[in-house]
């Protein structure tokens, strides 16, 4: 027994041992540090976070004092189509739902931003570049800048005109009296504008130019002064429109109607009250059929009626009635060359109607698959989400176009002149629809400030497009034959490493104002996606991830989040701790690069080792004195070859005893008794901490997964060393084999390490060849 005490104290002084050389190295290792500041990976972000309140809880979600403010439209709406402007007018009720005195009013005047002399236009360096595309060329060297912008013909209050003041694209009403909390404020507004050719000027809104036919296709938004967004985290949002940081608005009821040419067809956000005086009586027949449809959009408004319409420009009018309720905004799109098709869908119980608009120059691909993805999508987002709450979705076919409003979206995807298209065009045009219906959720109900935060509108709907693709690929298998499943642009975890080990003078974090990005693609959608959809895949599992995500869209509905409350919910909801995760790929532009660093094949031995004697001497144990095991490494001089091939007990008597001293004959043969010892050196040379997914392939052939804990790098931010006992022969190692979590250098990725061939080594071999 006395041997047995000795060698339990041995054992615990090895593991004593080891753990104080591992603190040593990550000691050593760790980033200098100055003062008091903490720079570990894994420290919590209270020092960035928003304190908690009344308003927003520690956990995420709403506090006991929510607010928000909420803005009332009635308006009337005249398009002259000869002339391309608008003209309107509307009353606007403004609640102060908020416990402050409000001294003014911030209303968001988007169209200045296309105002002749508009600071926007000069934005952005502007060199002359070596090589251009002839419409590139003209739009800036040769075109006379178009005038745009809002005309304010009248702001009053009871017929008695307001003070305003006019900062580029906000307007400040200036009241005479302070809007007490609990106090509501109405006011009348008229206006006008050019409306812009969105073809020439790549806006978000417009009209395209149909010269063949001489028609206007029109996807108006942004067209009335709105009301900026009054909140507990900044008060006025008031940010310029610059162009690329979107709209930030709150929630309102409105009443609109639009007057267009008599043979024009509509749709907008809302509900239409007065079908029956804008539709014939063909039209209402087949819109009664759609509404019973389910599996098969029923055409509206046929290409041939569409087509007949194109060559009437009729001089009469007719006015489009709509009302919607718990809307952010409005949109509507309008033109004599429209088809219109439309699909009852059943969203979780609900009928909703999906929607198509397009001219001819969208056939077939519109007919085939528009109304088809957009009653996809609503599916896909609601089970991923929360039940979609409104009546309708329309997706309208504009060149160039990729935008959402309330219910109604426009989209690109046109097939060339005789009809025919590419798997390129089809799968960009079913994408765009997917993403831009999905905006439906973030943000227009999910009421996020783009403005500010691009990317949680932008990357959370570019994520659920990436579910709600593969999800389209499954329903309508023919869609994407010969392929296994939908080839999604962004989502997948290699397609984003190009840019995450790019050039880091033109990266900036996810957590970036829109307007001071280099690459808004990549930082504001695919990033954020893909470090979702590894969040979901690698980090928390489906059904931890699902139910967070799930928890935050419900908590936000109809409100408005910040990144903060996104973060906590994902946290609060699953009990995973996750801020090491929005640190690395939120905060910073690191990336991730595990790899395996050094292997060593170790046996089993009680023969004494130089190193072993030494490390119990260095803490004053003597090694005559001990029955301790040792461990001797392969490729030392002290190795023995008897060692190969037999287990731990069989090349160890010592051990072998200790077992038999210890263990009944049942708890004996529960025992491992491995033949195989290894020591892996892992290294981490990116900046972003991972879950380390490694691949072992055994001598028979077999494989096996091992998924080790992101807390593996928590102490050392370098390397992390794993001892692996088997009874297998390994042959193989490989990190991250079913490229997971975005490497961006698999070079390291294998042991034993693969030799590879450079493009260069390979075109001189070929020479030779």
């Amino acid at each position: 027994m006395n041997k047995l005490r000795l060698l339990s104290f041995a054992l615990v002084m090895l593991f004593v041992s080891g753990l104080q050389a591992q603190e040593s190295e990550a000691e050593e290792q760790q980033p200098k540090q100055e003062g008091h500041e903490n720079n570990n990976k894994f420290k919590q972000l209270y020092e960035t976070f928003a304190t908690p309140n009344q308003y927003r809880t520690g956990a995420g979600a709403p506090g006991e004092a929510y607010y928000q403010n909420q803005a009332d439209y009635k308006m009337d709406i005249v398009l002259d189509d000869k002339n391309t402007r608008l003209d309107g007018e509307a009353e606007v009720t403004y609640y102060n739902n908020s416990p402050d005195k409000l001294e003014y009013l911030w209303v968001q005047l988007d169209q200045n931003v296309r105002k002749k002399d508009a600071p926007a236009l000069e934005r952005n360096p502007s060199g002359m570049s070596p090589v251009a595309t002839p419409q590139r060329f003209v739009s800036q060297h040769m075109e006379e800048s178009f005038d745009g912008g809002f005309n304010i013909v009248g702001l009053t209050h009871d017929g008695d005109k307001l003070n305003y003041t006019i900062n580029q694209t906000m307007l400040r009403i200036d009241l005479e009296e302070a809007l007490e909390p609990g106090e509501s404020f109405e006011f009348e507004m008229k206006w006008w504008y050019n409306i812009n050719n969105h073809i020439t000027d790549r806006a978000r809104s417009g009209y395209e130019h149909f010269p063949k036919d001489g028609n206007n296709a029109y996807v108006i938004a942004q067209f009335f002064p709105r009301m900026a967004v009054y909140n507990d985290v900044e008060g006025w949002q008031n940010m310029q429109f610059w162009g690329s940081g979107e709209f930030a608005l709150p929630f309102g009821d409105y009443e609109v109607n639009i007057t267009v040419p008599a043979d024009h067809i509509m749709e907008a956000t809302g509900e239409l009250q007065n079908r029956k005086d804008v539709y014939t009586k063909e039209m209402m027949s087949r819109y009664e059929k759609a509404k019973k449809s389910y599996d098969k959009p029923v055409i509206v408004r046929t290409q041939a009626e569409a087509e007949e319409a194109e060559k009437s420009f009729s001089n009469k009018t007719k006015t489009w009635k709509y009302k919607a309720e718990m809307v952010r905004d409005f949109g509507f799109s309008t033109s004599r060359k429209f088809i219109l098709d439309m699909m009852a869908t059943d969203v979780g119980g609900k009928d909703v109607m999906a929607v198509s608009l397009y001219p001819k120059e969208g056939n077939p691909l519109w007919e085939e698959w528009s109304t088809k993805a957009v009653a996809s999508t609503l599916k896909s987002y609601s089970k991923q989400t929360f039940q979609y709450p409104y009546h309708k979705a329309v997706s309208v076919h504009a060149r160039n176009q990729g935008m959402e409003y309330p219910m109604i979206c426009w989209n690109y995807g046109r097939p060339d002149e005789d009809g025919t298209y590419s798997d390129r065009v089809k799968f960009g045009m079913i994408s765009v629809i997917i993403h831009e219906i999905g905006h439906n959720f973030f943000p227009m109900i999910v009421n996020s400030d783009e403005r500010q935060w691009g990317w949680m509108d932008e990357g959370l709907n570019t994520f659920s497009q990436y579910l709600a693709e593969q999800e389209f690929g499954e329903k309508y298998p023919e869609a994407i034959t010969p392929l296994e499943q939908y080839p999604s642009r962004r989502g997948i975890p290699a397609k984003i490493v190009p840019y995450m080990k790019g050039n880091q003078k033109y990266i900036a974090p996810i957590m970036s104002n829109p307007e001071n990005v280099y690459q808004l693609g990549n930082n504001a959608y695919g990033k954020p996606a893909t470090a979702l959809n590894i969040l979901r895949e690698t980090v928390m599992g489906h059904e931890l991830f699902d139910h967070a995500y799930k928890t935050f869209a419900h908590r936000w509905m109809f409100k408005h989040p910040t990144p903060e409350d996104f973060f906590r919910t994902m946290e609060d909801a699953s009990a995973v701790d996750l801020d090491w995760f929005w640190r690395g790929w939120f905060y910073t532009t690191h990336n991730v690069d595990m790899g395996i660093k050094e292997v060593k094949k170790l046996y089993v031995t009680d023969n004494a080792t130089k190193e072993g004697k030494e490390f119990l001497e260095r803490y004053g144990a003597d090694p005559e004195e001990i029955d301790a095991i040792y461990v001797v490494e392969e490729d030392s001089e002290e190795f023995d070859e008897n060692l190969k091939g037999k287990s731990a007990l069989e090349n160890s008597s010592t051990l072998k005893e200790y077992v038999m001293d210890n263990f009944s004959e049942e708890e004996r043969r529960k025992l491992k008794d491995p033949k195989y010892f290894y020591q892996v050196i892992f290294e981490k040379p990116g900046g972003i901490p991972m879950p380390l997914i490694v691949e072992f392939t055994y001598a028979d052939g077999s494989t096996e997964m091992k998924r080790y804990p992101v807390q593996l790098w928590r102490m050392n931010d370098e390397v992390a060393t794993k001892a692996i006992a088997t009874n297998k022969e390994i042959v193989k190692m490989v990190v991250d084999p079913n490229l997971e979590t975005a490497d961006v250098d698999v070079n390291n990725n294998t042991w034993p390490k693969e030799e590879t061939t450079s493009k260069f080594e390979e075109f001189k071999e070929s020479l030779g060849n």
